[in-house]
This record gives structure tokens, sequence and C-alpha cells, in this order.
């Protein structure tokens, strides 16, 4: 987190009567229900790049609500907020007992430091590790349910993994599509971290003859990609489960459209502990592989190469350890 956003937590609140600890902006309250009372505003849970807070309100009707409330700097953070806020919003859309219902996205009335937020409501969870049926179940319900409104692969608007934008722009063939990703993101961990001589001829290498064999497989001899929403960031950390319904709840997400099996690229990556097998096993037992069958631990190997690069660009040194996997 950067010492701007630090900085908010040493700021007047706009509310002098609300209790708590994190002082909330006028912008943020406008979007509460019309006659709603703020009781209380406190910092809660841990966020890498951003501070987050949960707000006790009361509606007028007396009904208490709680609201989570996200917050980053600069423009980072408003790319970061206005992501997670449609990311969230599509998703919603789809899988909505997934999901904590997005409110809005904005800005802070104050001028400095900057200030982007995303609101949603608050759900009270757990944050165990996912039961592997009732996680897939639920992916496995977003993937086939969703619909892209252009029919492409992509999102209307650039969301982010953690702190990096990724290369959203909609494209009709998912090779050209990962093409551009893979690029984009390679591009951003060499300015990043540095230049790499090694892994930047690994990286050309992948892009001329990798991704033409094993994505374009996928799209060759009459055989086609539906580009699903994914979450797109989906390991442990950005899972809970419902204390109230039992429900898998989903968060952070950075989604776009995409082929079904990137998602679970993502769970290839030895530091999420949904590197479990029992997780990609139970996925493909209830959704299947994609033709050609042949490829798919490749395919698999090939997407989450993409989850490492991203990876060592949002931890840097951390995740220059990553890097060198």
């Amino acid at each position: 987190m950067s010492d701007t956003v630090h900085s908010l937590l040493h700021r007047a609140g706009v509310a002098s009567n609300v209790d708590g600890n994190f002082p909330l902006d006028k912008n943020v309250i406008a979007h509460f229900p019309e006659g709603t009372k703020v009781l209380s505003a406190d910092r809660y849970g841990s966020s890498a790049w951003t501070i987050t807070a949960r707000i006790t309100t009361e509606l007028a009707n007396g009904t208490p609500k709680k609201y989570f409330l996200k917050c980053a700097t600069e423009d980072a953070g408003r790319a970061m907020m206005e992501g997670e806020y449609f990311a969230m919003t599509e998703l919603y859309h789809t899988i909505p007992a997934a999901i904590p219902k997005p409110i809005a996205h904005g800005r802070f009335e104050m001028e400095s430091p900057a200030t982007y937020f995303f609101l949603c409501d608050f759900v009270e969870m757990s944050n165990q590790v996912p039961d592997p049926d009732q996680l897939c179940a639920r992916l496995i319900e977003l993937h086939r349910n969703s619909i892209s409104p252009t029919g492409k692969f992509g999102f209307h608007v650039r969301t982010c993994n953690g702190r990096t934008p990724q290369a959203t722009e909609w494209d009709s063939s998912w090779t050209s599509f990962f093409t551009k990703f893979m690029e984009h993101v390679m591009v951003e961990d060499f300015k990043t971290n540095g230049l790499w001589p090694e892994l930047e001829k690994v990286g050309k290498r992948i892009i001329s003859h990798v991704i033409p064999r094993l994505i374009g497989a996928l799209e060759r001899d009459g055989r086609t990609v539906k580009p699903c929403l994914i979450h797109a960031d989906l390991w442990e950390g950005n899972t809970g489960t419902s204390y109230e319904t039992g429900d898998i709840i989903l968060f952070d997400a950075g989604s776009y459209y995409a082929h079904n099996e990137m998602e679970i690229g993502d769970w290839r990556c030895p530091y999420n502990k949904v590197n479990s097998k029992v997780y990609t096993k139970t996925y493909l037992r209830h959704y299947g592989m994609s033709e050609p069958t042949e490829d798919w631990d490749d395919r698999n190997r090939l997407y989450s190469v993409y989850y490492d690069i991203i990876y060592s660009v949002n931890h840097m040194l951390q995740g220059v350890s990553v890097r060198q996997m």
C-alpha cells in the first residue's frame, strides 16, 4: 500500500457523529438510500494496495444495513476501483448468490490525494479454504450461463489483476485475444522487474509458436471457443463462505470474457492453496475439457504462466522468485 492510501486515515470524516476509525467521505454517503442513518465506519480486513472499511447504517424504516468500502488513490486506484465495480457487477448479473451486491464506484470529494472507491453490500464470511464441490458448482454455473454482450472475448473496461490493468480490449478470436493478453503482461513485467534476456527469448517463442499451436488448435478444424465470463483472480484469498447462507462468496474480481479453462490456470500456481488437484479434477469432472483434449495439460500450463507473470508484476521483489520458477 502506498503512503497516499495511508494518509486517508489521518483526515477528518465529513460526519462527526459517526463512530469508528475510518473517515467517511460525503460522496460515499451520497450512494446510501435516502433517509439512511450512518452509525459507524471502521477499518475492516486487509488488502495489499487498498484500505477497506465496514460501514454500519440504519435504513429509513429502521432496518440495519452494512456496506463494504474499498479505497485506493491516484490513477492506479481509479483503474482498480472502476474495474472491480464493473467486474463484480457483471458477475452479480449471472451468479448473484455468490457476489456481494455492487452499489457504486466513484471519487472522494476531497481533492488531494485523488481517492477512488468501490462500495458493495457487506457479507459476513469465513476465510476458510473453499469447499471444492461448492466452488466448482458455482464456477460452472457462471461459465455455462454467462453470455458475452458482444459475442467476443474481452471486457468493456480494463479490469485489474491485483494492481495491474489487463489488456481486455474486445476480440472475436480467443487466439488473437490471448496473444495480445500475454504480450501486454510480458511488457509490464519487464517494465517493473527489468529486462531478463532469457525470459524475453522464451516469451517471444511463446507468442510466435506456442500460442498458435496450443490455443490456435481450439479454433481450427471446425472447433470454436465460447466467450465465458470468468472471475480471473480466483485463489482462496478471494473467496469466503457466508455465515448466513453457507454459500461460496467471490470477490476482488478482474473479470473478462475468456475461454473457461483460463479460470483454472491460476490453480496450477504453487503459491495458491487451491493448487490442490482436487479443485481442478472436480471442475473437469463436471465441465470437461475442451477439444483437443490431448492438449489440455499443456494449455493449462500455458494459462498458468500468465498468472505467474502478473504475480511477478504485482509483487515485484517477492514476485521475482515466481518469475524464476
